[in-house]
């Protein structure tokens, strides 16, 4: 059954989007990046009439089955060609100069035939055939030659799957009938996963991984877990990026070659990625990070005298081994890097580092059933807005810390404009939206510098900060600053005793400041803030001590409805049994309200937790506002203390509570928190 929303997507972008399950439903065996699957399903399903995506699915599987080349079937193929005398057939082309005859040279790499023939025009039209290869559309003839220098196939016409032509005015303007919300949740589907399941924060981080799509020159990191789906964008999102695998690459591939003159990768994909780029242990040329250097830090490299320039943005993406905590504490978030990598002046240049530790590993039901835009249609509007320069778009409301470096502030300006083009194609958004980008854009290149600090001592602290229009500086903070303020700001080598000093006074006043790595032993009235993506938090921290003593406990939530919230509050109860004495009774009342459609669920999970709390000493009781007006989130004790919760007890983000041996199943501590603050007072 269709929502409203994909109904409105339908509306605004027919022809355009494609339902996401469908890539799933065609593909198969067939081992095929998903922008080209979906450039044949937008051909045939781009829209939201049932009957018609039927019949495109069935015509998509069709063109698959007699069309694309398995390599195991790859003599049939070719038997179909000679005996067709002409067939149509998709695959990995990719073209050489012979420079003995002087002619292109197409190698199939599924079909495994080579030295076709390719005429000029071809080449100059898609100049990326020459570099690795190109997922095409081809008729190939089969003609029988006597000659044994000649080769027999013939390449009659060639289409690279990719779009054609867009309307970049229409989108602009399609794009306003959607709310901010609305559009980063069509993004989200476009890129194929469900935003139900993710918070703002963790949507912007997946979103940061289309800035190199649509700023040139952009110098992306993201070291995480494994499993995340790092890497996934740049291998099936654009026929403009390129992944490679393993990491390792020549100067010759990767820049140009002196001995042929051939220029490299950066010469003709918008985005090189490089895949498993971590690894202490991997042999890495000098040479070739001293050109990276370069190139990421002034956009050109060295061919013997002469120097070129090229716009291809570098992203570095790799596993980590250890946690954060361990990280900080015993080395950087850099720390797998290989060492020639682990330098500084490199690290330099890194304009963002995606904190992938805060990107949850990829789940099944995180895929999207929604529609979303054909991946290649999104492509070519991305790559279109690699003209257009958003990064002054916040000066009219605020102002970077002059502390700032020129660097640093380029790298920000890069990201947040990037983000303006993703979010706000017209380049027009609100005040709070502005300085929600901003602020991330400032700590994605904060987390880069502050661990420059811990690698060389010679580079000077910064304060990241803006200026308001009223002059207010608001101070920008990384999250694991938050998490772990001891290890963050700890020097593993500090020569300068009084720096030392500093750094010590300073990561004390952090956790006093914060108050979230404590257990809190002195009851006092306070007001917290929790980021999103937060760890660390466990309602026996933050409510436990405050519960000590109460023989009675009255919890306000009208949203204590669905199983995943019922499961909330009987961790709730959980934490009030630790804090009383085996022999005390407790008494726990709820004020809720009851759900439309699923009541008689609701009921059964409170008589459920009834009778469970009831062994520990626990006399749990509810009632359902029949007013169905509560709006207050709060836990009232008799022990005068009242605790106000702008989110209630669902502070934590979705985890897997099917798997018992999820840490985060087990452990609250190890869940990324919703965005929440939490006021205590005492009742007078």
């Amino acid at each position: 059954m269709k929502n409203q929303f994909d109904l409105k997507i339908n509306q605004h972008f027919q022809g355009l989007v494609v339902r996401k399950d469908l890539v799933k439903m065609v593909k198969g065996n067939a081992i095929v990046p998903s922008y080209v699957l979906e450039y044949l399903l937008g051909q045939y399903c781009a829209t939201n009439d049932e009957a018609t995506i039927e019949k495109g699915i069935d015509t998509v599987k069709e063109i698959l089955r007699q069309h694309y080349v398995h390599r195991n079937e790859a003599g049939l193929v070719r038997s179909n060609i000679k005996e067709k005398g002409r067939y149509k057939v998709i695959d990995r082309i990719q073209v050489s100069l012979n420079e003995k005859a002087d002619v292109y040279e197409a190698t199939f790499a599924n079909l495994g035939i080579k030295k076709v023939l390719v005429d000029s025009t071809t080449v100059k039209k898609h100049p990326k055939l020459l570099v690795s290869g190109v997922w095409c559309i081809a008729d190939v003839e089969y003609e029988f030659t006597e000659d044994k220098n000649a080769c027999p196939w013939i390449l009659s016409s060639l289409k690279p799957i990719q779009l054609s032509h867009f309307d970049f005015d229409s989108y602009v303007k399609a794009r306003q009938n959607f709310s901010t919300e609305e559009w980063i949740d069509l993004l989200m589907q476009s890129i194929g996963f469900n935003p139900e399941l993710f918070g703002k924060r963790s949507k912007l981080t997946q979103l940061i991984r289309l800035i190199p799509f649509c700023e040139r020159n952009y110098n992306l990191i993201e070291l995480g877990p494994k499993g995340t789906g790092k890497s996934h964008i740049f291998s099936e999102f654009s026929p403009h990026g390129i992944l490679i695998s393993g990491g390792e690459v020549t100067v010759a591939k990767l820049f140009v070659n002196n001995s042929s003159g051939k220029i490299g990768l950066v010469g003709y994909w918008d985005v090189v990625a490089f895949d498993e780029f971590a690894g202490q242990q991997k042999r890495v040329n000098k040479a070739l990070v001293d050109i990276m250097k370069n190139y990421m830090a002034n956009k050109s490299f060295s061919r013997g005298v002469e120097t070129l320039g090229a716009e291809a943005s570098m992203v570095f993406v790799g596993n980590t081994k250890h946690n954060v905590p361990y990280m900080l504490k015993h080395s950087d978030l850099f720390e797998e890097l290989p060492d020639k990598f682990h330098d500084s002046a490199f690290l330099d240049r890194i304009h963002f580092y995606i904190p992938g530790w805060e990107v949850d590993i990829i789940r099944g039901e995180m895929f999207s059933n929604n529609y979303g835009f054909v991946v290649d249609y999104l492509a070519e509007i991305l790559r279109s807005m690699r003209n257009y320069d958003y990064s002054d778009r916040y000066q009219n409301h605020f102002t970077l810390s002059s502390d700032i470096s020129t660097r640093d502030r380029d790298a920000i300006h890069k990201t947040f404009s990037g983000l303006m083009k993703i979010l706000f194609p017209d380049g027009i958004a609100n005040k709070q939206e502005i300085e929600d980008l901003l602020r991330f854009s400032i700590e994605g290149r904060k987390r880069v510098k502050d661990q420059l600090l811990r690698i060389d001592s010679t580079y000077a602290e910064v304060h990241f900060a803006y200026d308001n229009s009223e002059g207010i500086s608001q101070a920008v903070t990384t999250l694991e600053e938050e998490e772990y303020p001891t290890y963050y700001y700890q020097k593993l080598e500090s020569k300068d005793s009084e720096a030392t000093s500093k750094t010590v006074e300073k990561s004390e006043l952090s956790s006093i400041d914060n108050q979230k790595q404590i257990t809190f032993c002195i009851l006092e009235e306070k007001h917290l803030v929790y980021k999103e993506n937060q760890r660390g938090v466990s309602f026996d921290t933050l409510f436990g001590p405050y519960l000590r003593s109460a023989k009675k406990i009255v919890v306000t939530d009208p949203y204590i409805r669905l199983f995943h919230q019922a499961r909330n509050l009987m961790e709730f109860i959980e934490t009030a049994i630790k804090q009383k004495t085996k022999e005390d009774e407790l008494d726990i009342h709820l004020i809720t309200t009851l759900d439309e459609f699923k009541g008689e669920s609701q009921i059964e999970y409170f008589e459920s937790i009834k009778k469970s709390a009831s062994v520990a000493g626990i006399e749990f009781s509810w009632e359902f506002d029949g007013t169905n007006t509560i709006h207050a989130r709060h836990i009232v004790t008799d022990t005068n203390w009242k605790i106000s919760l702008d989110r209630g007890l669902d502070i934590f983000q979705h985890y897997e509570m099917n798997d018992v041996f999820s840490i985060s199943n087990r452990l609250q501590e190890y869940r990324n928190c919703k965005a929440f603050e939490v006021t205590f007072l005492r009742n007078k």
